[in-house]
């Protein structure tokens, strides 16, 4: 069983103006497939060529985790971006409001977070496991689902997420990035 690049849940060219078909060619056509190419060479003939992606991750160092790991937190990324506008449900609006004060306090400390990120990595809405809501960043290939944390929504802050839109400008990205949040899949991920 090898790893598969899965399709993308729009068009290449949906997301804009926010995100451009070319970043998206580069993005998932060029570097997730990286990825995934190269995580399947790794696994080939080992013990894990026949576990999940999850599983990979889970019980992975070095090199392999890395691609594994980025593997999954890309295949999570485009989930979470749709072209259609939406607003959160009043469950997850009241989980929210609950954690952070309101919606757009919610908005603001992500943002916040996403933009002091050191470096290449990502920001995180996660649901630890006594129910509530936090906003983590992960480093490099580092992901939630390592520390027992359910990842509800992400935004990749990796320069190659936005470079040939926005260049080094990451806080414009982030702007554009609320244009395009997928509520539905963060509320599917709180009601698993």
């Amino acid at each position: 069983m090898s790893i598969e690049l899965p399709a993308l849940p729009f068009e290449k060219n949906a997301l804009e103006p926010h995100i451009s078909t070319e970043t998206i060619e580069y993005h998932y056509g060029k570097h997730h497939q990286a990825y995934v190419t190269k995580l399947n060479a790794a696994i080939e003939g080992t013990d894990l060529a026949n576990k999940d992606l999850e599983y990979i991750v889970k019980n992975s160092k070095g090199g392999l985790f890395n691609n594994a790991a980025q593997v999954w937190n890309h295949n999570f990324y485009w989930q979470c971006l749709t072209p259609e506008q939406k607003v959160p449900n009043s469950i997850l609006s009241s989980k929210l409001q609950e954690s952070f004060g309101s919606v757009d306090a919610f908005k603001d400390a992500f943002t916040e977070s996403a933009l002091g990120n050191f470096g290449s990595g990502w920001t995180w809405l996660v649901q630890n496991a006594d129910k509530s809501l936090a906003i983590v960043n992960t480093d490099d290939a580092q992901t939630p689902i390592t520390q027992d944390q359910t990842p509800l929504l992400t935004c990749d802050v990796w320069e190659h997420a936005y470079y040939v839109d926005y260049r080094n400008a990451r806080p414009e990205y982030v702007k554009h990035f609320w244009a395009l949040v997928n509520w539905n899949f963060v509320e599917s991920q709180l009601a698993a």
